[in-house]
């Protein structure tokens, strides 16, 4: 059956695609720009990326962002597995909502609320604000979004296949990183990948619990834009955009591999029983 698309869904399709994606090829494109007006085109040169590469503040801080976003995502993936395995496996026990609206409070929490509130913990505390301070703020917003993303998983996990690993003498431990593990962990990646992106693209929550030395990326390109837009920040984020791109594009790979192997182990299987039979 043809199902061909109307022109007002092409149309709506298309001004929604431009709308989103226009601006961030016009950037790609004026970061290649020889002026250094970037509302003026020059020809096409790299020289900006170069300036970038020499820019040694641009360089401290996107090492302390890639750092803040691979610790915390780590972190966080770990702990929102945990709690979906919580949610969904314990059932009903006392506490369970207070549980379950902690875990999801972030998710619609303001950004400076939950900035101004780690803040004044870490006042209180009197915890130097720097490096740490700034990824146990992206693990605590970012766990609820890995928790989610779990969470649909193994709502729809077969149990019976635990069952079975434990009929057999499988340990509860054992059971969990040889079969339940595996099969959600097309799920556990994406959330550590939002969690990452996430953590890249924060702003507000790292402006509150920033320190000395911790400057972020997303800080320093905002500090620079305040005071107008250079080619520089183009060729940086254009850098980011395509380290972005790669990673959802090797994640979806990864994903489809897997898909396609247990399909094809789930046919071997079936194969074998009808023969058996």
């Amino acid at each position: 059956m043809n199902r061909s698309l109307s022109p007002f869904t092409a149309t709506a399709l298309t001004l929604g695609f431009a709308f989103l994606y226009l601006p961030i090829l016009l950037l790609v494109i004026y970061s290649f720009n020889e002026s250094r007006l970037v509302t003026v085109w020059g020809g096409w040169s790299t020289r900006w990326y170069g300036e970038v590469l020499q820019n040694q503040a641009i360089l401290d801080a996107a090492w302390v962002t890639v750092r803040v976003a691979a610790a915390s995502a780590t972190v966080a993936t770990v702990l929102g597995t945990l709690a979906a395995l919580v949610l969904v496996r314990a059932g009903r026990f006392p506490g369970r909502m207070l549980f379950s609206g902690m875990v999801y409070a972030p998710l619609v929490m303001p950004e400076v609320i939950t900035g101004l509130s780690l803040l004044l913990l870490f006042v209180a505390m009197d915890f130097a604000r720097g490096f740490w301070t700034v990824t146990l703020a992206h693990i605590t917003f970012s766990m609820c979004f890995v928790a989610v993303v779990v969470q649909s998983r193994l709502v729809s996990f077969d149990r019976s296949l635990e069952e079975a690993a434990m009929d057999l003498g499988c340990p509860p431990w054992r059971t969990f990183f040889e079969i339940t593990l595996p099969v959600i962990l097309p799920a556990v990646v994406s959330g550590w990948l939002l969690a990452f992106t996430l953590s890249l693209d924060d702003l507000v929550i790292a402006s509150f619990t920033t320190g000395p030395g911790a400057t972020t990326l997303p800080m320093r390109i905002y500090s620079q834009v305040r005071l107008g837009v250079t080619p520089e920040i183009n060729a940086i984020s254009t850098i980011l955009i395509a380290l972005v791109t790669l990673g959802v594009i090797a994640a979806s790979i990864t994903t489809k591999r897997q898909e396609q192997r247990r399909e094809a182990d789930m046919r071997a299987a079936v194969a074998r029983e009808a023969a058996q039979a």
